[in-house]
């Protein structure tokens, strides 16, 4: 049985990265995303099933009262969590990886310590990244998480000397790493690391903006699981290892997504605080006047017979829809236009929430038929033929001044095309920018009829009066 074991784990081990890398597979698509995250989980299953059987676990008592624990908690998390506080959701357990990583270097470190022993320096080198990327991960995500909750201002916050106190204690973390690969047992060395890992961690989000979390959630999913892998390599755990290696990989994929579709480097994301208000009040919005141009409202009565005598729909969600949680008012809306004879549509722009995947999840909970939901690549070419753009609560991802303003901060992102479409209607509470700081030229152009007013409220009273046609 002894000699059968390592085996036997070895191969519940591949198996589970597998079922790891088919999850990934299916949960590119929404259509699949679910069964997705059934495959995955139940290849963690047997990836914990398989560490279990491992004679290394010495307190089964411990760890089958951390799993109880932790499974109620989730399910009471899992039934309680609003769709709108995903993104939340999703930084939080960010941090709590990145938490649980670097206790396991810690733990580590504690018990070559307490037994005297001489720590190899394979094993240093790995627990000193593992509490450097947990440590990062844990308070920049924690930080993270108050900004999408409102518990700190979501605005990006700079003070003097911010970079070269950055530069110092990296030094600091560095140098001290590099005493411990010499006197590899200094505990109080140790401990400042591991402090110093917790507040780069905290200077690492601060200078970032609500509107660039997308990028930042992303980029902290990919820490927690390169902070897995050097866990791994801690405890020489080979499916620990190759978990946070695909974990690590896919977040830097979805980070360079994320800021190709707003025209941005990872570089000016995480240090150019954009969209931090100044003296001015807000970014350069270009060579636009919004002065002198004119704006034309419409009531929900005149947009329910646009919306209504359409031959063709497309639904343009935005950040202010998930805010309002306008997404059940919208499927009513569109229930009503497709009994009509209405051909209804949804554009997903990648950065139009609060996380990558934000709309697809609100949509979802609304019980919005995966077929309608279209990529921004896909949905672009069709706006031509679209009788009637309807825009709620997105204002940066659909400005033409990133295709037409070289003097636009926002100049080269790619956007929905919405001004394309025969009419096009804006449902917003007024007439303030989005993130960037910008006017929006699409609100003054002649096929564009603005509809002021909550985004719940205002579908709610647009599909009561698609009733009445």
């Amino acid at each position: 049985m002894n000699n059968f074991l390592p085996t036997g784990i070895q191969l519940f081990y591949l198996v589970a990265a597998s079922l790891f890398i088919l999850g990934l597979k299916q949960l590119g698509s929404p259509a699949t995303a679910r069964k997705g995250n059934v495959i995955a989980a139940v290849g963690m299953l047997l990836a914990i099933v398989a560490t279990l059987l491992d004679n290394h676990v010495l307190n089964y008592e411990m760890i089958l009262l951390g799993l109880a624990i932790g499974s109620v908690l989730g399910a009471i998390v899992a039934y309680k969590v609003q769709m709108t506080e995903m993104p939340q959701m999703v930084g939080l357990l960010n941090g709590l990886g990145g938490a649980a990583s670097a206790l396991v270097a810690v733990a580590e470190f504690w018990r070559l310590f307490s037994h005297a022993e001489t720590i190899p320096l394979d094993a240093n080198i790995s627990m000193l990244l593992d509490v450097l990327i947990g440590g990062v991960t844990f308070t920049g995500s924690m930080l993270a998480f108050a900004k999408l909750q409102g518990l700190v201002s979501g605005q990006p916050i700079t003070f003097p000397f911010q970079q070269p106190i950055n530069a110092l204690l990296l030094a600091t973390y560095l140098g001290g790493c590099g005493y411990l690969l010499v006197e590899p047992n200094s505990l109080p060395v140790f401990i400042t690391v591991s402090i110093v890992s917790l507040i780069l961690g905290v200077l690492f989000v601060i200078p970032i903006g609500g509107g660039d979390m997308p990028v930042v959630i992303s980029l902290l999913n990919s820490f927690s699981g390169l902070a897995a892998a050097a866990a791994g390599f801690v405890v020489m755990n080979n499916m620990l290892i190759i978990a946070g290696a695909l974990v690590g990989a896919s977040g830097i994929i979805l980070t360079e997504i994320m800021c190709k579709a707003m025209n941005r480097s990872l570089v000016s994301v995480l240090f150019d605080a954009f969209g931090k208000i100044g003296s001015g009040g807000t970014v350069s919005a270009g060579t636009g006047d919004a002065t002198d141009k004119t704006v034309r409202s419409i009531d929900p009565e005149e947009g329910a017979m646009m919306l209504g005598y359409a031959r063709s729909v497309v639904i343009v969600p935005g950040y202010g829809m998930a805010v309002a949680q306008a997404q059940h008012s919208i499927r009513e809306l569109a229930d009503q236009l497709e009994r009509m004879g209405v051909e209804v549509k949804y554009a997903i722009h990648p950065v139009a929430g609060r996380m990558p995947g934000h709309m697809n999840v609100l949509l979802a909970e609304a019980n919005v038929p995966y077929e309608q939901l279209y990529d921004m690549d896909d949905i672009n070419p069709m706006f031509e033929q679209t009788d009637v753009a309807l825009v709620i609560g997105a204002n940066d991802v659909v400005n033409p001044a990133a295709q037409t303003d070289d003097k636009s901060p926002i100049y080269g992102m790619p956007i929905l095309e919405v001004d394309r479409a025969k009419q096009t209607i804006v449902i917003k509470r007024g007439m303030s920018v989005g993130f960037a700081g910008v006017d929006n030229e699409l609100f003054y152009k002649q096929k564009t009829t603005m509809l002021f007013g909550g985004a719940k409220d205002v579908v709610a009273k647009l599909a009561s009066e698609v009733k009445q046609l």
